[in-house]
């Protein structure tokens, strides 16, 4: 199996994704014999995933094979089955051990061709559906928040935004981890537009969750630091559009939201700060340009 460039182009990122690299044609050869499956396409790689059209037993279907060394994915399974295909697309089989799930094949238009704010609408309609009670398996979003915030805290001097912007992260971020009310509720983690696909047996699904038991305000940043060059030149007023749209849409709490987008976004940034010195290399002007991107965001959902 030859992987797709751009997900081998992620070597780039350490010893530990070289290794499941140089692991995954075999993988790939082995699930398929494994689970009698023969590719009917060229295979797709996503940033930290294969996926490879399949036939077999269940039909058309995709093969997905996620890099082991991420935490927030290791539990896709769990919410992929505690959904059933409501919202969702539907799990056929999976081995969570090799990070493998036989997914339900869907169309590959996604919400980057809709009209901004109807998409916010498409995903709060999601949010509806996908946040339920969370099963007791699934880690708390308080559980990965807390070292977050320790690393966020003992680094706050390097990180590259405005001091009183990671100050009010620490601050709300301190009191999400307190509040009975950040965990609970089953949420996907990172519903943006591309993660959204349009389906046969219903107009959108939702893939890819990185599921956790937490918060439903968690969920609106994603859609406000993608899709990012259509704001160009008006980039307030259109984050604030579709901050609103989506609120009003999912019935949250606006101030409950704004602080959860401003958590993420300086955690965002700070995160970039750590992965350059994981690899012993300075900021990159990718790295700036994101970072730039989390600010506006902050700023702009701002009162």
């Amino acid at each position: 199996m030859d992987i797709p460039a751009a997900l081998d182009e992620q070597r780039r990122l350490g010893d530990d994704w070289a290794d499941w690299l140089d692991r995954l044609p075999r993988l790939c050869d082995d699930l398929l014999d494994e689970w009698r499956l023969t590719p009917t396409g060229d295979p797709m790689g996503g940033r930290a995933s294969i996926v490879i059209p399949v036939g077999g037993v269940d039909g058309v279907a995709v093969l997905k094979i996620g890099f082991d060394g991420l935490p927030e994915t290791s539990q896709e399974h769990l919410a992929l089955q505690h959904w059933a295909g409501d919202g969702a697309a539907t799990m056929f089989r999976a081995d969570p051990r090799r990070r493998a799930l036989l997914l339900e094949r869907l169309n590959e238009q996604d919400l980057t061709q809709e009209w901004d704010l109807q998409a916010c609408e498409i995903v709060a309609g999601l949010y509806a559906r996908l946040h339920r009670q969370a099963p007791p398996r699934l880690r708390t979003l308080t559980g990965f928040l807390r070292p977050w915030l320790d690393a966020l805290e003992r680094d706050a001097a390097d990180v590259p935004m405005p001091p009183r912007l990671v100050a009010h992260a620490l601050a709300r971020g301190r009191a999400f981890v307190d509040d009975p009310a950040s965990d609970g509720v089953m949420i996907h983690g990172d519903l943006h537009y591309g993660n959204v696909l349009a389906a046969d047996r219903e107009p959108w699904l939702a893939i890819a969750p990185k599921a956790m038991s937490g918060d439903p305000h968690y969920e609106i940043a994603p859609l406000l630091w993608t899709r990012w060059e259509e704001m160009s030149g008006y980039l307030r007023e259109s984050v604030q559009r579709r901050f609103y749209t989506t609120v009003e849409a999912a019935g949250f709490d606006d101030e409950r939201a704004r602080d959860w987008v401003i958590v993420r976004t300086v955690l965002n940034a700070h995160r970039t700060v750590v992965d350059a010195e994981r690899m012993r290399r300075p900021l990159t002007d990718a790295d700036r340009t994101w970072t730039t991107t989390c600010i506006s965001v902050a700023k702009a959902v701002q009162r």
